[in-house]
Formats: structure tokens, sequence, C-alpha cells
């Protein structure tokens, strides 16, 4: 028989994939330097990474189904193949002063490896974890959330030595190298397969495994009320923290009067929180369940949103931010496994992938509104009260969605 695989390996290998793709969050490193020596405008600068952003969530979404049919080790080379050659292809539009270019290169082409490389490690570790899906896909998109981390520091050496086309040439041999080698150990757990300790449905620790809701398609989820759930769910804790993220400099300064540098600290440290509440939330998603976790995201940060613009002391204002920061980052952790639940694992990628439609449409609507509602108010607290608002209907979401669970989940039962 074929020896199966360490899945603490498969993991490693997850996060391996996820910690260079990661590295698209630490683009604004680059803005100073590209306004500096090609002369481009802030906003034309801007616009590669909501580029990439979308690719992100269209690519996920339109070729999920090919990445079930490829397996994950195929669909990580490719993956690989294309954020490379997004790097090389921006680098060249910066070599020849060419937007467009650049545009294609970091915003099309590496947009695309992005969502390839995204739903591949975490619908894997997924079916390799079903006694802690919540602890192994936390682990993998904490990698993301670390990988702008790491990158920062990296990027900010190699423009100092080689420049920055040259900066992004390298940067896209070393992502290929990284991506395609982690890719080589990602595979798919054997038909029917559960880890050691686990068997007649008891988990490692002793606690029962509760059967996932259903094994539907992508189109069978599309067809649900909670796939609909689930998405607004998804879109309104990206859309309100992707808003914090955006303007928390400037909101710290004027509503809790922390100096520029403070602020930056703060924001450093909003990187920090942010991959921490990626593997703290998974973690604790797996003890209180999923439905329950989604539910705390939304109470805390209705409270939350209500708190801070009336928060002035600047060590209750920063310790707001961070629990809407770590919120933010639980959210992207959760949901892979989430969807296991309820939607079963065997096209998890194509059901994850259209569910990341909603992360597309939140990053170009949260700064959005964000911005408009400051011109419009001059203020950050009417603004912080509308995402509030946000946040009640997200709640009713969520009960909406436990109701639903309950719902089949008895219909099941009856007929069993």
């Amino acid at each position: 028989m074929k020896k199966v695989k360490n899945r603490w390996l498969i993991a490693a290998s997850g996060v391996g994939v996820h910690v260079s793709i990661g590295a698209i969050y630490a683009y604004s490193v680059f803005k100073k330097p590209l306004l500096v020596e090609l002369g481009w405008e802030t906003s034309q600068t801007a616009w590669a990474f909501s580029i990439a952003i979308l690719f992100l969530g269209l690519s996920a979404a339109f070729l999920g189904p090919a990445v079930e049919r490829m397996g994950p080790r195929k669909s990580g080379m490719l993956s690989a193949v294309f954020y490379g050659a997004g790097l090389a292809v921006a680098g060249l539009g910066v070599s020849t002063g060419e937007i467009l270019v650049f545009y294609l290169g970091y915003g099309a082409i590496a947009g695309i490896g992005l969502g390839m490389g995204y739903i591949c490690p975490v619908a894997t570790l997924v079916r390799w974890f079903p006694d802690r899906r919540g602890l192994a896909t936390g682990l993998a998109v904490m990698g993301f959330g670390f990988g702008a981390l790491l990158a920062s520091s990296l990027i900010q050496l190699l423009l100092v030595a080689v420049g920055v086309a040259s900066s992004f040439y390298v940067l896209a041999i070393c992502y290929f190298v990284i991506m395609m080698a982690a890719a080589q150990y990602l595979e798919n757990p054997p038909e029917g397969w559960v880890p050691k300790g686990m068997r007649d449905g008891q988990s490692a620790g002793g606690s029962k495994r509760t059967e996932d809701l259903a094994e539907l398609d992508s189109l069978e989820a599309l067809g649900t009320l909670r796939f609909y759930y689930l998405w607004v769910m998804l879109f309104i804790n990206i859309t309100c923290g992707i808003a914090v993220i955006s303007v928390a400099s400037p909101m710290s300064q004027e509503i809790a009067g922390l100096t520029p540098a403070a602020a930056a600290a703060m924001v450093g440290l909003m990187g920090l929180f942010n991959g921490l509440g990626r593997i703290a939330w998974a973690s604790l998603s797996d003890v209180i369940g999923r439905p329950l976790t989604y539910t705390a995201f939304f109470c805390i940060q209705l409270v939350a949103f209500f708190a801070l613009p009336k928060t002035t002391n600047f060590l209750a204002f920063q310790a707001l931010v961070f629990l809407i920061v770590s919120c933010y980052g639980g959210g992207f952790s959760s949901t892979p496994a989430f969807i296991g639940d309820v939607f079963g694992t065997k096209k998890l990628s194509a059901i994850y992938g259209n569910i990341l439609t909603a992360w597309a449409a939140a990053g170009l609507v949260g700064p959005l509104i964000a911005a408009r509602v400051r011109e419009s108010t001059g203020s950050y607290e009417q603004t912080l009260q509308i995402f509030a608002g946000f946040f009640v209907f997200a709640l009713i979401c969520s009960v909406l969605m436990q109701f639903n669970i309950r719902k089949v989940r008895a219909l099941k039962l009856s007929q069993a």
C-alpha cells in the first residue's frame, strides 16, 4: 500500500505557499519608490493592489473547479508559475516605465496565482485535519497574514541593494522556487482516511466529531440559503475590517491623540494581531463551533465599532483596534472550516472559490465607503457607526445561519 504522507508536513507546505503569496500585502513598501523613480501618481500605484485582490477573488471563483480536478500538487505548481510570472512582468513594467504592463503583471497575472495559491492549500488541509479543521486552516491563513511582515523587510533590503525593477525579478525567482518546492508535497488524503486516534467518530481528544451537514458540489451549494448567509457574513467582516485598517493611522491621531510615530507603531502591531487572530479564533472554533465563532465576531465588533469614536484613551483605543483586527483575521481562517462543516469537503475548493468573491467585493467597497463618508461628514464617528450597523445585519445572518443548520440537520435525522 502507498505510504500516507505526514499531515503536519502537508500543513507546513501549505504555510510555505501562503507565506509566499502573503507578500502581496507588503505592496505599500513599493509605493514611495515607484512614485519617486517613475513619477507615477499615488492613485495610479494604488490600483495595482486593488486589481490583484480583484483577480484573487475572481480566479478563486472561476478556477475553483479546475483546482479540484487537477489536485493540490498541480494546482500549487500552476499557482507558482502565475505568481512568479506576474512579479517578473511587474518588474518589466517598472523597467520600461509602462504602468499598464505593471498592472498586467502585479494585478492580473499575479492575482490569478494568488487565487489558486490561496484556495489550494486550505482546501487540502481541511481534508487532512477533520479533527482540527480550524487549527489547520488557521495555520495556513496565518502564514498569509505573516507573509507581509516577512516580505516587508526583505523588500526594503532589495530596494536598497538592487533597485525597484530588480527587486521584483528577485522576488519572482524566490517565491517561484519556494512555492514550487512546497507544492511537491501537497496531496489529498486517501479515500476514507482518518487520522490516528480518530476512529468511530472519536477525535484524539476523546470528543465526538460532528458529521458534516451535507456533501454538496459548487452548484448545489449555490442553491442553499446558508451559502448566501456565509457570503454576506464574510463580506461584512472583511469590508469593515479593511475600512478600519485603511484609516487606522489618521483615525488614531484624530480620536485618541496618538503621535504619527505612535500611530505607525500601532499599524505595525495590527499586522501581528491580524496573524495571531487567524490562528487563535480558528483554533477556538474547533471547540465552540464555527457558527458560534462568527456570532462572537459580530457581537464583539458591534460593540467595538460603537465604542471606538468615543474612546479617547490611547491604550483603550488601541486595544479596541487590535480586537477588531483579530476578528478580521479570524474570519478568513474560520471560513474554510465552516464551508467543510456545512457543505462537505469533496468540492471544497470550488465552493471556497465562490465564497471568496466576497473578498474581492469587500476590497473595493470597504475603503471607498470609509473615504466617502469621511469626506461628507468630516468625522470618523459616523463612518464607524455605519459599519456598526452593518454588523447588526451580519449578526442577524449568523443567527439565521444557525437556524438553517439546525433545520437541515433535523431533516437528515428524520430521514435516517
